[in-house]
């Protein structure tokens, strides 16, 4: 039986990243602090529906509601008014957290059709990763013929990582499928 990711985490990450780093205290050792599902639902202006659809999905796949977003600006060339609905988002902290990440890496991205590896380049600059997901049937939450269309999301990893080469080795130890260049 394989071991819950946040165990893994105290037990075996942080003491090989304390080590790798050299760093003085426990505190310095970087770790997880959200992670953020989000859609973008540009179609949502023509199609009121959607964010309906967008909301199911997201909270099947994550067990927590989203918020569904606004825009904050209008812009004519886009049609776009201030106030209009453009997309949904959840935030995951603590066991909930947990639990999607072990999902994402151990069911959803293996189910992904060609997987040959995430990117290890899509770091911020500060340690936080970015991951966009092109369609939400690599869930297996999903129910192919419930959905209406095929939707992409993006998967933001916030860590504590003062640098992206730290956050880059905790997602790697955490079983994170970077493909090597």
């Amino acid at each position: 039986m394989l071991k819950p990711l946040k165990d893994q985490y105290q037990e075996e990450i942080v003491p090989a990243l304390m080590k790798e780093f050299e760093f003085e205290s426990v505190m310095q050792v970087p770790r997880l602090t959200k992670i953020v599902v989000n859609i973008g639902l540009g179609e949502a202006l023509d199609n009121a529906k959607a964010i309906e659809f967008a909301v199911k999905d997201i909270e099947a796949i994550t067990g927590q509601r989203p918020v569904v977003t606004k825009a904050k600006k209008s812009i004519a060339s886009f049609k776009l008014r201030e106030g209009r609905s453009i997309g949904v988002k959840v935030t995951l902290r603590g066991e909930r957290m947990w639990a999607f990440l072990t999902r994402l890496i151990h069911v959803a991205l293996p189910r992904t059709r060609d997987f040959q590896g995430i990117s290890p380049d899509s770091f911020d600059g500060r340690g936080n990763y970015t991951l966009g997901l092109r369609e939400q049937l690599i869930f297996p939450e999903i129910n192919y013929d419930t959905i209406d269309k095929i939707r992409g999301m993006e998967v933001t990893i916030v860590t504590t990582a003062q640098t992206d080469e730290e956050g880059r080795q905790l997602l790697d130890k955490l079983g994170m499928p970077f493909w090597q260049s």
